[in-house]
């Protein structure tokens, strides 16, 4: 099985609902048939009436049934609210949560468990089959409580972007798992590293880059003795004919395996794609500062978990994009978000769309204060430009000299943080240094 079946099954089993429900329906047929004959091999039957046994195993299975099209209904109503509420490039985490799926799955067994041991029952009432259906159904009664909860928690702004931003350290940590260090050297260019007429292989779908597989790309380079540039960057749409690989010296049979190592989607993921959470908590941030919802609570909640990932990221060396071999020459160019992308996608939309507001222009301020603050220096330049970027920004949308001072104090909350007048003293030395 080649990488890419192996990650579109993956994508597609952590994408869809409906596989665990469909084992529940398949375990639920099978034990009933197990049970049933060895139940009566044994003689063991309950001492209600069949009548009794049929009244209680019809009331759970139409109790449950009604449980699972309550869950559906609720899982529609979640997608609807939180593509229009937040941002619909969030609905795949909906389908992502484990939780959802495993008691959607359980609440499946026990209709199909509770209606096969109902079309089982005739003069007796097979005891352990009703046992396990009537303790199934009082365990779902519990989880679905507990569905209502993480429900309810879920479709909450501060919930959603803290999930999103929980994702987004995990792929930071995993695309650069490296500190950074002040004396690292710059990557280098494609140039300096070849300078001989490459083959071009085409693109033969139309999508974004999900993901690749590195360490087969860096074998399969080494085997065919080439050098292979990945062109588009992952999280990137490309059309059928666009370039996909560059393929540097080396035997022409490493073509035929090259499109097997990358996967191409209609939306994207963010198991390879650091930029992408960013790109989910700023839609949420303009959304909420979008006339028809005017809620700049919700675009400081986002920009909290923003700031989090910008100090994360700004503390991690960058991967430069290259992969050698065991022996060290280089086999596998690919290309990054640098620190300018993270910076520039994390601020410039919601200065622009927040730039009325005089909460977001606030914790705007705190955050890129912070980031100087707590990160090296090679990160600072952009950072100061964004800070000028910001104070112009405030005089033009605040013509009262007063609200164009309280727009250029940083404050953690937006409007309501406590106020030092040396800190910002401090600050404005560092700003006026930095420009």
């Amino acid at each position: 099985m080649s990488w890419l079946t192996r990650y579109r099954t993956r994508l597609y089993f952590r994408h869809s609902l409906w596989i665990l429900p469909a084992f529940g329906i398949v375990a639920a047929v099978v034990s009933v048939s197990l049970l049933a004959p060895y139940e009566q091999a044994v003689g063991s039957h309950a001492t209600i009436s069949a009548g009794t046994a049929l009244a209680l195993m019809g009331t759970i299975a139409a109790s449950t049934f009604s449980l699972v099209v309550v869950v559906s209904s609720a899982l529609l109503l979640s997608v609807q609210l939180a593509s229009a509420q937040l941002t619909p490039r969030i609905i795949a985490m909906v389908y992502r949560n484990p939780y959802q799926k495993i008691i959607f799955a359980l609440f499946v067994f026990t209709f199909t468990f509770s209606a096969s041991v109902l079309a089982r029952i005739d003069e007796s009432t097979p005891r352990i089959a009703g046992y396990i259906a009537a303790y199934s159904f009082l365990i779902d009664l519990g989880l679905f409580i507990f569905f209502v909860d993480n429900m309810g928690k879920m479709l909450r702004p501060s919930s959603a972007v803290r999930a999103v931003a929980m994702i987004g350290r995990e792929v930071t940590r995993t695309v650069y798992p490296s500190l950074l260090k002040e004396d690292s050297p710059a990557p280098a260019s494609i140039q300096a590293i070849n300078n001989t007429q490459p083959r071009v292989i085409l693109s033969d779908a139309d999508g974004a880059v999900l993901a690749f597989d590195l360490k087969g790309l860096v074998a399969m380079a080494q085997r065919f003795d080439c050098l292979i540039e990945l062109v588009p960057e992952v999280g990137q749409f490309i059309a059928s004919g666009d370039p996909l690989f560059r393929i540097y010296h080396g035997s022409p049979q490493v073509e035929s395996s090259l499109k097997d190592s990358v996967a191409i989607g209609a939306e994207r993921t963010p198991e390879q794609d650091p930029l992408f959470a960013f790109r989910i908590l700023v839609d949420i941030a303009s959304k909420a500062l979008s006339p028809a919802i005017n809620d700049p609570t919700t675009a400081v909640l986002a920009i909290d978990q923003i700031h989090h990932l910008l100090r994360d990221v700004g503390k991690r060396s960058l991967a430069e994009g290259h992969e050698a071999d065991q022996a060290g020459r280089t086999r596998l160019i690919y290309r990054t978000p640098n620190w300018e992308d993270f910076v520039l996608l994390g601020t410039t939309e919601i200065r622009q769309y927040g730039r009325d507001s005089i909460q977001v222009q606030r914790r705007l301020r705190a955050m890129l204060e912070d980031l100087i603050d707590t990160l090296p220096k090679r990160r600072h330049p952009v950072l100061f430009k964004e800070l000028n970027l910001l104070g112009t920004s405030s005089k033009r949308a605040f013509p009262d000299l007063d609200d164009q001072v309280l727009a250029d104090s940083g404050d953690m909350q937006g409007i309501g943080g406590s106020y030092d007048e040396t800190y910002e003293q401090d600050h404005e030395v560092r700003v006026t240094a930095g420009s």
